[in-house]
């Protein structure tokens, strides 16, 4: 395709989930071709998983045109059952979920507890979002409508973001892909011939039960065979101690090798008034990615500073902490216990001992019944909740929230009882 840019903007992406994908329209084209949106092929969908599974490098720009496509066909089943949703809406709930990671830092959910303070990834996909509009002159201001459910008409909203949504139904099935976790394999295809709407809302027809109980168990075993996965928690808490502890020295005066954009986030830690009230500050969020931290972490195992050398060191070549499963949080006793034992078995500074005692909590609800419960629409034509119409299994099987603390520390130390 080799067509000028500005005559032939009909392109397709060859996906390894579902062939060919179709970008629709000439605008949902200009804004994958944007730098904010381009970005995303430089942030991991699955952070550091890959230190687990070796084919878990797929991207947020992998994710992002899945979910569009899902959309399409989505929108297709729809229109075919007779619903009424317009050329200009069609585009619209499509750009919102291509749109609806655009805000994800460098490894995900790493950045929010560290670079940035108390702003959230769908906070910032909405400023980008809100950005782009306005670069767009406000074509995109029915995407956001629907985005933030200000739409009419709610099923679109509800294709973004419920419990059966676009953005589950593709991560579901790319990361089992992607990960070879056979169990969270899902089909997709068949869930979506089964959408339909009722009084305003997404529903799915009662035929499709059988499907809805597959994909609610296979997302609890993704959980904890993957998302949960007690290695990858391992490498998340040490990388976000990494960057915490990158933080501290930059704050007492030390320098430390970053690029531009993240030292930029290691000194100010900008909060969100910060990112409204000073566009340098989104401008340089939209050059950050995981290529930034990699690169500044290996760099850091030269470094002067212990700790900061050490957990960069551990980090880049998989030397990962020892977690365990408590019954409870860990106690102030044993946390001083297992201190002390890092302080006599590695020979860091009593005070710096902190860095490599992390505590966690991990927890999974995949099915909360008390909010937007999944509905089924039965051939009578009434609509019940999945909690009356599951057959096979009871759903607390798996609407039951399990939460369960844990604690990392370097192999080699025996756990205190």
């Amino acid at each position: 395709m080799s067509v000028g840019h500005e005559t032939n903007k009909f392109k397709l992406f060859n996906d390894p989930i579902y062939g060919f994908i179709a970008i629709p329209t000439e605008r949902i084209f200009d804004l994958i071709e944007h730098p904010y949106f381009q970005r995303l092929r430089r942030i991991g969908q699955l952070g550091l998983s890959y230190l687990v599974y070796p084919g878990a490098y797929h991207t947020r720009f992998h994710h992002a045109l899945g979910a569009m496509h899902l959309m399409q066909r989505a929108v297709a089943v729809l229109q075919s059952k007779g619903h009424a949703i317009t050329p200009s809406e069609a585009e619209s709930v499509q750009i919102a979920i291509l749109l609806h990671d655009i805000g994800h830092g460098p490894f995900s959910h790493a950045l929010e507890h560290t670079l940035v303070n108390g702003v959230s990834h769908e906070a910032l996909s909405t400023l980008l979002m809100e950005r782009l509009n306005q670069e767009m002159d406000g074509a995109l201001t029915e995407a956001l409508e629907i985005f933030h459910n200000q739409h009419p008409k709610r099923f679109l909203h509800q294709l973004i973001s419920s419990q059966l949504d676009m953005d589950r139904m593709d991560y579901l099935r790319r990361d089992a892909f992607y990960t070879g976790v056979v169990e969270g394999a899902i089909n997709s295809e068949r869930l979506l011939h089964m959408l339909n709407v009722a009084d305003g809302e997404l529903v799915l027809d009662s035929k499709g039960i059988s499907s809805i109980e597959k994909f609610l168990i296979s997302r609890s075993l993704m959980y904890w065979q993957v998302y949960m996965h007690k290695a990858v928690l391992s490498a998340e808490y040490m990388l976000v101690q990494l960057l915490r502890r990158a933080h501290e020295l930059v704050q007492q005066g030390e320098t430390l090798f970053a690029g531009a954009e993240l030292q930029l986030f290691l000194e100010k830690r900008p909060t969100m008034q910060d990112f409204q009230q000073d566009p340098t500050i989104l401008a340089a969020f939209t050059r950050l990615d995981d290529a930034d931290i990699l690169g500044a972490m290996k760099q850091w195992t030269q470094h002067a500073d212990p700790v900061l050398r050490e957990l960069a060191d551990r980090l880049l070549n998989r030397r990962l902490f020892r977690i365990k499963f408590l019954p409870e949080a860990l106690t102030n006793f044993q946390r001083a216990e297992l201190e002390a034992k890092v302080h006599e078995t590695w020979g860091f500074p009593l005070a710096d001992c902190r860095h490599f005692v992390l505590e966690g909590m991990a927890s999974n609800a995949t099915y909360k019944s008390d909010k937007q419960e999944i509905r089924i629409l039965k051939k009578s034509g009434k609509v019940i909740p999945l909690s009356e119409a599951s057959e096979i299994l009871p759903l607390s099987v798996y609407s039951h929230t399990i939460t369960r603390p844990f604690v990392c520390w370097p192999k080699g130390i025996e756990w205190i009882d």
